[in-house]
């Protein structure tokens, strides 16, 4: 019943598990070798904290992590401004990549433009998000990604390094000079401009975090039990909890914090097999995935070990990865936006959800056009700046924010006696301030490479 239970986590991993990993990972991997391990695991630490935090508001009070950072002391919305206008641009840029990405996938079976495979997958997903009725696409293409993911961790246990060298690369903390041959194609000297990404986007970026309360959201666990998205808490009915309902929350809590456990652990094994792979396989041919080429490239994996078919298998569930990641982003960046602009702008209230929701559907997808056509051909650059964007510039205000909601803010929603009892313990501040600390560390000393 247990395992019935778990669900928020799954398809907050299942999201991140896509241009992230397939792409990113394997390109780093490839590049550095698994000296780097570090990078992506301390994000993916780091970044657990949050949407751990922002799960357990959600199952406390019923309201989604937008709602929660708009409760913010200072002037009104003083948070939510900069998050709309930085996330209206991730949405657009990040979709985009993905797509692209999509689209060189695509174009490794049919002889078509990337490009216009790319409109094509966008056209698909928004058709499907839009009905709204996705399950069985998305079991599919789930299956698909399992394949991938099982598959990336055969050859990573085919081409292990080590158990010394993987210790090294995750607890060494080396940052090597880009080799030769990557800096001949093109690889900045920094070998921050490659690892930015990579650090933006392991286990998502700040929109993930805000998606999987969202999730939660749907599961209905705790106070979001027929809450419904776009609606904030009940004040008065957290006025009136009785000792059993704390009792019941408390449960909720350990049942969320189990399912993020149990997220980040994937996220860390999937993304760990895929830098492996990519250092395995593709460093010693010196490939490391980028242009429209990208499935080529990225087809070597399992091409090495299972020849055409193999490489056929990998492009084939790579896409799927990609559309399923789209499916997810399609789903969470239209209600982040429409969660915002029911704070910014009150007076939209008199729109349904789902009306808003399909507005910033629409905005996105006709974003992506434009998008895909003047720069579809480049994917793996797409997706790197997309990953900065969303994943890095926000990050530390998200931590804080959410920090001092959490501790400082919800406590006062609930009668004086239970106060104690609803407040997170300290382990959960201690990882909220190191994100803070670590994503703040990179925003301030690496804006400079970042774009």
């Amino acid at each position: 019943m247990l395992l019935l239970a778990l669900g928020p986590g799954l398809m907050w991993c299942g999201e991140y598990i896509g241009s992230g990993e397939v792409i990113l990972s394997t390109r780093s991997g490839a590049i550095f070798g698994v000296s780097v391990l570090w990078v992506p695991v301390m994000a993916i630490v780091a970044k657990f904290w949050i949407g751990l935090a922002g799960a357990h508001y959600t199952v406390t009070t019923g309201e989604g992590m937008i709602d929660m950072m708009g409760r913010m002391p200072g002037p009104k919305n003083w948070v939510i401004w900069p998050v709309f206008f930085c996330q209206a641009c991730s949405a657009s840029i990040s979709t985009a990549g993905v797509a692209s990405a999509a689209g060189a996938f695509g174009a490794y079976f049919i002889p078509v433009s990337p490009v216009i495979l790319g409109w094509i997958a966008v056209l698909a997903v928004i058709a499907v998000v839009w009905r709204g009725v996705f399950a069985s696409l998305k079991q599919a293409m789930s299956l698909l990604v399992l394949f991938i993911i099982v598959g990336t961790v055969a050859v990573a246990i085919a081409t292990w390094p080590g158990t010394g060298a993987v210790l090294h690369g995750l607890f060494g903390f080396q940052l090597p000079e880009p080799p030769a041959w990557a800096l001949a194609d093109g690889q900045s000297v920094s070998p921050w401009k490659e690892l930015l990404p990579l650090l933006g986007w392991a286990a998502g970026g700040f929109a993930s975090q805000v998606w999987y309360t969202y999730w939660v959201l749907g599961a209905g666990y705790g106070m979001a039990k027929d809450q419904g998205y776009g609606k904030p808490m009940d004040a008065d009915k957290l006025k009136t909890l009785t000792q059993e309902d704390v009792k019941n929350l408390q449960g909720w809590r350990k049942l969320v914090t189990l399912d993020a456990t149990t997220a980040v652990v994937l996220g860390v094994l999937v993304t760990l097999a895929f830098m492996i792979a990519g250092a395995g396989v593709l460093g010693p041919k010196e490939l490391a995935p980028k242009g429209p080429e990208v499935a080529l490239e990225l087809s070597h994996i399992f091409g090495t070990q299972w020849g055409t078919f193999g490489a056929g298998l990998f492009v084939l569930a790579g896409l799927a990865a990609m559309l399923s990641t789209m499916m997810g982003q399609f789903a969470g960046w239209p209600r982040l936006l429409a969660d915002c602009v029911r704070l910014l702008a009150p007076a939209t209230k008199r729109w349904t959800w789902k009306a808003q929701f399909r507005v910033f559907l629409i905005a996105i997808a006709a974003s992506n056009m434009l998008i895909i056509y003047n720069s579809g051909k480049e994917p793996v650059k797409l997706v790197q700046f997309g990953a900065k964007l969303d994943g890095l510039l926000l990050t530390p205000l998200q931590a804080i924010v959410v920090g001092w909601v959490l501790y400082k803010v919800m406590p006062t929603f609930f009668a004086p006696e239970h106060r104690k009892a609803l407040t997170p313990g300290p382990l959960l501040a201690i990882g909220l301030a190191s994100a803070f600390l670590i994503f703040g560390f990179f925003c301030v000393s690496k804006m400079g490479e970042m774009f």
